[in-house]
């Protein structure tokens, strides 16, 4: 029987102080070639959401990319052949899917961020270091010590009502509903400093 649990997605206004250290081509190469570690290696392999090299060449994945401007068969064309790719999506008539495969995502804690009503941030941090404890993992090197995939949101995207869960430990779906009107404004939400609300999948 498959384990679902559902993610809450957590509000919140651009923060400049996270993703501010790009990801160079090559750092990432050094890293990988340096790792022992089995769950970076399985998040950032080929075909990954949260791989920088998902798109054919390198693209920094903490830089937002408009996802659903491009058809994934045709952006993934050259993975699906070699049957590496794990990503997937599409647009049906009322909503954005999004789906991703990932042994690695066992070991993450994955969050489900909007910035803005404009971005939608998937993050998973795996590295527990005391030295960084009190500084948050986003604002240094992240890729030492989690994953994230920065994405556009459609215009016409209903960001409040984005749904998402976790099967298995492994298999990610987010859902994006279609709003009849597009409204990136978050002044109607109240205070968004503070956000509403995460879940942390192990």
């Amino acid at each position: 029987m498959s384990c679902l649990r559902k993610l809450e997605v957590l509000y919140e206004n651009r923060n400049p102080k996270k993703w501010r250290v790009p990801l160079r081509e090559d750092m990432f190469h050094s890293l990988i070639s340096q790792s022992s570690g089995n769950a970076m290696n399985q998040v950032f392999s080929e075909g990954s959401l949260f791989s920088p090299l998902l798109f054919g060449k390198f693209f920094d994945p903490s830089d937002a990319f408009p996802l659903w401007e491009f058809e994934s068969d045709i952006l993934l064309a050259s993975l699906r052949n070699s049957s590496n790719s794990t990503t997937d999506w599409f647009e049906a008539e009322g909503e954005y899917v999004l789906r991703a495969e990932s042994p690695g995502l066992r070991h993450c804690n994955i969050q489900v961020i909007v910035e803005s009503g404009k971005i939608m941030e998937i993050s998973g941090r795996w590295e527990e270091k005391k030295e960084f404890a009190a500084r948050d993992w986003r604002s240094g090197n992240w890729w030492e010590r989690g994953c994230v995939r920065r994405i556009e949101l459609p215009q016409n995207a209903d960001w409040r009502k984005i749904e998402g869960n976790v099967e298995d430990g492994i298999l990610l779906e987010i859902r994006i509903p279609k709003g009849i009107n597009s409204d990136s404004s978050m002044t109607s939400q109240g205070n968004n400093d503070v956000p509403y609300g995460v879940i942390d999948v192990n």
